[in-house]
């Protein structure tokens, strides 16, 4: 199977391990087609940007990626250790604490009345329950319970650390600022130790500080931590900065697919975006606009 799932020429090719292949991805509700036929693949220790106008299918994708809904059509094969994983056929939570698929979403889901330092204990649920033996060992608080539970709160207070909230650790989480809430998401998805963090518009309501911390944050998790990265984001100054390929949708079809450079070039990308005509040639001006992300 080639590196890239894709018609595109050579120039546009992403290059790397893959480590999920979504093949002919179709998502039906009724009579309307949200996700027609769609096809790509995320590598490895990179991030991938999916975007694309409104109603373009782009978070049906990730609903499906993440057992919201079946696919009507289609294969989406997570490859890692103990895999692969056929993800279209595992239930939501098998997702998530087998194939290692974490997930944000654009509206933020925290525990609002709970601490920082809570949120980013309960994502990591799974790991005390076993090591409690689903409730003795923490019961009596034998050895291998109070190792799992120190290791837990070195694993929170790390990733407190790396999104600069060590001094919110007791703050309920509803109290704090819009940014850093949406970097608790990201630090609250990391702590349950992904293969793949799936992001859903990170970006949105940030101011411009805030988009470029983001943006260090997620090179952070991709070049340091060695996670992969799915990223919806209609921000292109951050999806052109900080992604090593771009899958772009319109209607629910995939138009184009390759590296920043490539994508940002592509006319038909642009022509989506601007809603020109096909026979229509882009005045330059406009064109270098979408091409700086503005």
């Amino acid at each position: 199977m080639s590196a890239i799932m894709s018609d595109t020429p050579a120039a546009g090719v992403v290059t790397g391990t893959p480590l999920l292949e979504v093949e002919h991805l179709t998502m039906r509700f009724g009579g309307l087609v949200a996700v027609n036929d769609v096809s790509f693949t995320a590598m490895d220790r990179q991030i991938t940007a999916i975007i694309g106008p409104n109603g373009a299918g782009k978070t049906t994708v990730f609903n499906c990626l993440t057992g919201f809904y079946t696919p009507t059509v289609g294969r989406l094969t997570l490859r890692r250790a103990g895999g692969p994983y056929l993800l279209e056929r595992l239930e939501a939570y098998r997702i998530s604490k087998e194939a290692g698929v974490a997930r944000t979403f654009q509206n933020i889901r925290l525990f609002a009345r709970m601490s920082v330092l809570e949120n980013l204990m309960v994502a990591q649920h799974n790991v005390l329950m076993r090591a409690s033996g689903f409730s003795f060992a923490g019961l009596f608080g034998l050895p291998v319970f109070r190792k799992a539970e120190t290791e837990a709160v070195d694993l929170a207070r790390y990733w407190l650390e790396k999104v600069n909230m060590v001094e919110f650790a007791d703050w309920e989480a509803g109290n704090l600022p819009y940014g850093a809430q949406r970097r608790l998401e990201i630090a609250r998805a990391m702590c349950t130790r992904p293969a793949l963090l799936c992001l859903d518009e990170p970006a949105a309501g940030l101011n411009p500080r805030e988009s470029a911390e983001l943006g260090e944050l997620l090179t952070f998790i991709r070049d340091e931590e060695k996670v992969g990265v799915l990223l919806i984001e209609h921000d292109m100054s951050v999806v052109m900065k900080i992604s090593d390929h771009v899958v772009v949708l319109d209607y629910g079809r995939k138009i184009s697919d390759g590296t920043p450079d490539f994508v940002r070039n592509d006319p038909t990308v642009i022509r989506a975006y601007l809603g020109e005509a096909e026979d229509e040639e882009l005045p330059p001006e406009v064109a270098q606009d979408l091409r700086e992300g503005k």
